[in-house]
């Protein structure tokens, strides 16, 4: 299992210079980016946003930045909000990050968990489900073929013309990021594609029926089981202790919740609601390296997930100590859940 790290790139969304706090944080976030590499992590992907409360609203400029300074971990998007932009804009900027990064880069598309953008780039929300539907239809033809012929009707036709560049891996990785709906869990599967599950509210056990749901719309439609990766997308945070982890994380997860929760309506949330998502059976995955890793393997299990994505970097967090985060999950938690992982499929091989 590939395990790894995701952001929004969090600002101060009342910082008096904006640029300042702009420039603060993608010069953290490239520390950060790089010292995940370093301790071996796999993946660290970085979400699309437009709102003042983020600095990532060009995921793929940050991204080559970081293909700069790293070596191995594979850098993607967490998400690419496909419906409100180009798709062959999209598939350029990622061909060239995988030119540049020596083949490791990778898309994760979705729909978005905010709507800002469609306003933005001048698309109606009415129009939400075929626009996504369309969009996804042409950026899997650009992956497939140099020249290519599509229309649909949300965008302008394309006949027989050939976008460049082509990227260093055979086939960009294409990943659809989901939030729980079974409808986009099945169109995920029925289209062969790898799946991003993000969990972020609720017992993650309640999730697990989609990945099945995933696994029978990819059958029905022929698809390749070897093509079918999986991945869960939480938030956590990981410490020297268990209390010191969430003495240091419940704060800045708190003011963003809270902050989102009132533009959704939804009630405060408050430390009791905090201590019982990072129970064993809670959404939170927090703790001491070995308290995070056994949650992991206990959710593989669950999940039988190829992936995992950790947002340790939300809202005001200081930055050390996201670093010395990111040295414990690399250092620590990653040998842990290895070899835990190893051994179990030791044991599972041994029994046949």
């Amino acid at each position: 299992m590939e395990l790894g790290l995701y952001t929004f790139a969090d600002v101060d969304p009342n910082a008096d210079h904006k640029g300042m706090e702009g420039q603060r944080r993608l010069k953290n976030l490239l520390e950060e980016i790089e010292l995940a590499d370093q301790v071996g992590l796999d993946v660290f992907g970085l979400g699309e946003h437009h709102r003042p409360d983020y600095a990532a609203s060009a995921p793929a400029v940050i991204l080559a930045a970081a293909a700069a300074k790293t070596k191995n971990i594979r850098l993607t998007s967490a998400v690419t909000v496909l419906s409100s932009d180009d798709p062959v804009r999209v598939f350029q900027q990622f061909s060239t990050l995988d030119l540049i990064s020596g083949g490791r880069a990778e898309i994760m598309a979705g729909r978005g968990s905010f709507i800002e953008s469609f306003p933005l780039f001048g698309q109606s929300l009415d129009d939400y489900d075929q626009l996504f539907a369309e969009k996804l239809d042409l950026l899997m033809a650009l992956r497939e073929s140099e020249k290519v012929s599509w229309a649909g009707e949300m965008r302008p036709a394309i006949h027989d013309r050939g976008v460049y560049p082509r990227p260093l891996q055979e086939v960009l990785p294409l990943w659809i990021a989901v939030g729980g709906t079974p409808q986009s869990v099945a169109r995920a599967g029925a289209l062969g594609l790898p799946v991003a599950l993000a969990i972020i509210g609720g017992e993650p056990r309640r999730f697990a029926p989609l990945f099945d749901l995933y696994r029978e719309a990819a059958r029905r439609a022929g698809q390749d089981a070897a093509r079918l990766k999986t991945s869960i997308n939480v938030h956590g945070f990981i410490a020297d202790t268990t209390d010191l982890a969430a003495d240091q994380f419940y704060g800045p997860q708190a003011e963003v919740m809270n902050r989102i929760g009132r533009e959704r309506g939804w009630g405060p949330t408050n430390r009791a609601h905090f201590d019982q998502a990072r129970s064993p059976s809670g959404n939170l995955f927090l703790g001491d390296p070995e308290t995070v890793a056994e949650k992991i393997v206990e959710n593989w299990k669950l999940f039988r997930n190829d992936r995992f994505l950790l947002q340790m970097a939300i809202g005001p967090m200081p930055h050390d100590q996201i670093m010395r985060g990111i040295e414990l999950y690399g250092t620590r938690v990653a040998p842990l859940v290895r070899q835990a992982l190893a051994e179990e499929r030791a044991a599972a091989a041994a029994s046949v």
